[in-house]
């Protein structure tokens, strides 16, 4: 058990033990919940790539060759339940993941075209800037994405140079969004 620190003055004290937040988790894989359709309309508008097996050509030429300028679709899941610790100075995480990629056909027919399990660590520390509370989530640890299969007979993709995409995509989109969801109101 952890000792909570005795007050001294008037103060919100607020603790989180790993067993809610992986029970939280458990609850959250178990219904289904991480679970998150992607698709070229749902990416924004400045993100670098888009969903199109012509700008994918660059991981897989076999797929632009195959399927010329398609839409393409990324659905991400949770392979197992995310693994949350507690520690004074940080919150860590072990998410374990898969993208399965489709291609989506002018009849609306989806082709699937690669699969890649996505395990990553995150850290975040919580940060008190003035009166607003946020947080700061960095990736660590090995390699982000593994092959799992090439599904239509294509190669599997060139995975350092995913590997270095969803990193920097993570950077550019997925740790700003995550501070500003961290807390995006100001704390009293």
């Amino acid at each position: 058990p952890t000792v909570l620190p005795a007050a001294h003055e008037p103060m919100l004290l607020l603790a989180i033990t790993e067993f809610v937040a992986n029970s939280a988790a458990f609850a959250y894989f178990t219904a289904g919940a991480l679970r998150r359709n992607i698709s070229s309309n749902t990416l924004p508008r400045r993100f670098p790539l888009q969903l199109r097996t012509k700008s994918m050509g660059v991981f897989s030429p076999q797929l632009q060759e195959r399927y010329p300028d398609q839409p393409m679709e990324l659905h991400l899941s949770a392979r197992r339940q995310p693994l949350l610790s507690c520690h004074p100075d940080a919150l860590h995480g072990a998410l374990f993941s898969s993208a399965e990629a489709f291609v989506v056909l002018p009849n609306a027919t989806r082709v699937p075209a690669f699969l890649l399990n996505i395990d990553a660590n995150v850290t975040g520390k919580p940060t008190i800037t003035g009166n607003r509370l946020g947080g700061t989530p960095c990736l660590r640890g090995g390699p982000l994405c593994l092959p799992h299969a090439g599904l239509m007979g294509l190669p599997v993709p060139q995975v350092k140079r995913l590997e270095t995409l969803l990193k920097f995509g993570l950077w550019l989109f997925g740790v700003p969004w995550a501070n500003s969801e961290c807390c995006p109101h100001p704390v009293p």
